[in-house]
C-alpha cells in the first residue's frame, strides 16, 4: 500500500562542490559547507545536482562527493544524490552504490546529448524503475535534457513504487498543476518538487511540497523562512520574502556563467567555494569584481547583513 503523505518535503539544496586551487574537491571546505547548511535550515542536501556540476567531475569523484556529504550529514538532514550518468547501466550501477552509502533517494535527470522522443524517455525511466534498490526522483529541466511530460510522469509514477517525486526546472506552473491534479488521488506519497527559485512561493500554492532551489545554497535562510511562512499559510507575509529570493536568483543565475555565480555567493557567504571546473576566459573574469559586489550588496539587502564577507 502507498504512504498517505509525500516521501520528501521541505527545500532540499542542491549545493557546490568547494574546491581547491588545483581544482581538486576541497573535502574539509565541503564537510563544512555540509554543518553550515543544516545549521540554517536546510531540509535536505542534494548532492551531484545541476548547481553541483555534475558533468564536470568524473564518476569516482561523482561517488566520492556523495560519500562525503553522506558520511558528514550523519542522518540528520536526508540526503538525495544525483545520479545521472550518460547511460542506464552506469546510472543503475550509481544507484546501487549511493544505495549502499545509506543514500536516502536518487535524482535522475533524462538522457542528455541525445534528443529522445517523450516514449524514449519513458522507456529509459521505466527500465531504471524496475531495477533500482533505491527511491528515484524524476529530474525534468529542459533547457539542458530530454523533457519529462506529463503523460510520461504519470505512467512512471502508477507503475513503479520506487519511482518517488518529481524536481520540476521548468517554471512552468500550469504544467505542476496537472501533475499534482493526475498523479496525486493515486499516489498520495508522490512528492512534487519545483527547481525554479524565482516562482517558489506560486509552486507551494500550488500544491507542491518543496523545492530543490539552487539560492538555497548562498542564502538558506531565506528559503527556509518561505517555505515555513507558505506551509503556515502567512502568504502576504511570504510575498516579500520571495520577492527577495526572486532578486537574488536572477543575479546568482545571471552572473557569468552557471553555476559560477552561486560559486561566488557561497564564497560570499564564507565558504571557499573555489574557481569551477570550466576554464573561464580573460574577458569573462573581468567583470567578477564588480559582480561580486553587487552580489554583495543583494545579500546585505536581503537582511543576511553580519554574515556576508567583504
Amino acid at each position: 500500500m502507498m504512504n498517505e503523505r509525500p516521501r520528501f518535503s521541505g527545500i532540499y539544496c542542491p549545493h557546490v562542490v568547494p574546491l581547491a586551487a588545483s581544482g581538486e574537491i576541497a573535502e574539509p571546505e565541503l564537510r563544512r559547507y555540509v554543518d553550515w547548511l543544516i545549521e540554517r535550515g536546510i531540509h535536505g542536501l542534494y548532492p551531484n545536482g545541476s548547481t553541483g556540476e555534475f558533468t564536470r567531475f568524473t564518476p569516482e569523484e561523482r561517488r566520492r562527493i556523495i560519500e562525503i556529504v553522506v558520511d558528514q550529514t550523519q542522518g540528520r538532514v536526508p540526503v538525495l544524490a544525483g545520479a545521472a550518468e550518460a547511460n542506464t547501466r552506469e546510472t543503475l550501477a550509481a544507484c546501487e552504490y549511493y544505495a549502499k552509502l545509506g543514500a536516502d533517494a536518487v535524482a535522475i535527470v533524462s538522457p542528455f546529448y541525445y534528443a529522445l522522443s517523450p516514449g524514449g524517455v519513458y522507456a529509459y525511466f521505466d527500465e531504471i524503475g524496475r531495477n533500482t534498490p533505491i527511491d528515484v526522483t524524476l529530474y525534468n529541466i529542459p533547457m539542458f535534457a530530454s523533457p519529462i511530460d506529463l503523460d510520461t510522469v504519470r505512467r512512471l509514477a502508477s507503475q513503479h513504487a520506487r519511482i518517488a517525486a518529481i524536481k520540476d526546472s521548468s517554471g512552468d506552473l500550469p504544467f505542476m498543476k496537472s501533475m499534482i491534479e493526475a498523479i496525486r488521488p493515486e499516489r498520495p506519497d508522490f512528492s512534487f518538487m519545483t527547481g525554479w527559485d524565482a516562482c517558489l512561493l506560486d509552486m507551494l500554492e500550488a500544491g507542491c511540497d518543496g523545492g530543490t532551489n539552487a539560492t538555497s545554497g548562498v542564502a538558506p535562510e531565506l528559503t527556509r523562512k518561505l517555505f515555513d511562512l507558505a506551509t503556515a499559510g502567512r502568504i502576504d507575509e511570504a510575498r516579500p520574502v520571495q520577492e527577495k529570493i526572486a532578486v537574488l536568483f536572477d543575479a546568482l543565475f545571471g552572473a557569468a556563467d552557471f553555476p559560477e555565480g552561486f560559486r561566488m555567493g557561497v564564497d560570499l557567504r564564507g565558504i571557499e567555494a573555489g574557481p569551477g571546473r570550466t576554464p573561464r576566459s580573460a574577458e569573462d573574469r573581468a567583470g567578477d569584481e564588480q559582480t561580486r559586489a553587487e552580489l554583495h550588496a543583494l545579500l546585505e539587502a536581503a537582511g543576511l547583513v553580519g554574515s556576508v564577507r567583504p
